[in-house]
């Protein structure tokens, strides 16, 4: 399960079982609560491991939104969830322009990006994951 921190919105995503392609899923109101509430969430959908999206500046600093998703993500640990933090700068700005892309409305743009970016930011570390656990080369299928 991908998350996407917000102040307002948490966007979720989800993967299929393979841990192949990542899928938006959800738009979740931040509360104080929230932590619980993706726990349950994550439970209900039987999830390994819950991505939570670490956004820095794009100097690597971190910012009031780094801090807040580094609670977000220390909770969702004390719940019992494998957490796995994931550098997302620039994701809602993918996100963005992918709705862009696809002719979307202002307000509609607004109640899909924050799914969209957690697909993203996701998805990143399915690749990245997926990537690092698969063979360099199989044997008879090395490329050059």
């Amino acid at each position: 399960m991908g998350v996407d921190v917000g102040e307002v919105r948490v966007g979720v995503a989800l993967s299929d079982p393979a841990g192949i392609v990542a899928s938006p899923h959800a738009t979740v109101a931040a509360g104080p609560d929230l932590a619980a509430r993706l726990a349950a969430l994550a439970r209900a959908e039987a999830c390994a491991t819950v991505v939570v999206g670490l956004p820095k500046a794009l100097s690597g600093r971190d910012t009031a939104a780094t801090t807040a998703a580094r609670s977000v993500a220390a909770a969702l640990a004390r719940e019992g969830l494998d957490v796995q933090l994931w550098d997302e700068r620039l994701s809602s700005v993918e996100a963005e322009r992918v709705l862009l892309e696809a002719d979307r409305r202002r307000s509609q743009r607004r109640l899909e990006r924050d799914r969209i970016a957690a697909a993203i930011i996701l998805q990143g570390w399915l690749d990245a994951t997926h990537h690092a656990t698969r063979p360099r080369h199989e044997k008879g299928t090395e490329r050059r």
